[in-house]
């Protein structure tokens, strides 16, 4: 909430057992906000595609979507560096082991949040178009024009020192088909 009006901020987060994990500076009006015992939600969604119908009022979209519900708490101290952890490996699996931790001024820079996995909501869409059962003899295409996220190559930073090549787990990094990470989270398999 920002003056009463509820706001959406993009965030990265990570499933360590039953929490899901975000971070942020400890400036953050949002996580400085969600961590003053009110109600929140975590949404997450990924497009597919477009579902076209012959007629404008059925087009629609194939998606997967899941709403964690719940009261975010502080993570301690003590906990920070598990939960940026589990950020880290959420993001890019074998990356915490190469990058350099965190040091004592980043941690105290950094603020993290814990919302326990107790509420949620997931919705998927998938399939061709739903139309009136007269429109399906109308001279109009109808159909799903597919999207997808997707790894591309890597790109390797200008400044990087001579001689260091690109770790397997970059060069063949991909999601899991299908997966979404927190609806993976929750215990529901997202289908397409």
């Amino acid at each position: 909430m920002h003056d009463g009006y509820p706001v959406v901020i993009p965030t990265l987060y990570a499933r360590s057992g039953d929490l899901i994990y975000v971070h942020g500076s400890v400036a953050s009006r949002m996580l400085r906000t969600l961590s003053s015992d009110i109600e929140a939600c975590l949404t997450v969604t990924l497009l597919d595609g477009l579902v076209l119908a012959r007629s404008s009022f059925h087009h629609s979209a194939n998606y997967r979507s899941v709403v964690v519900f719940g009261r975010a708490r502080l993570v301690e101290e003590t906990q920070k560096l598990a939960a940026l952890h589990a950020l880290s490996e959420h993001l890019v699996p074998g990356r915490w082991a190469d990058a350099r931790p965190p040091n004592a001024r980043e941690l105290r820079a950094t603020k993290l949040l814990a919302i326990p996995l107790e509420e949620a909501s997931a919705k998927i869409r998938s399939g061709p178009p739903i139309d009136e059962p007269d429109d399906y003899a109308l001279d109009v295409w109808a159909g799903v024009i597919p999207l997808r996220v997707q790894a591309l190559a890597p790109a390797p930073d200008p400044r990087l020192q001579p001689g260091i090549g690109t770790p397997t787990y970059v060069s063949r990094y991909a999601r899991q088909a299908g997966s979404l990470g927190v609806l993976d989270a929750i215990g529901h398999e997202a289908s397409t």
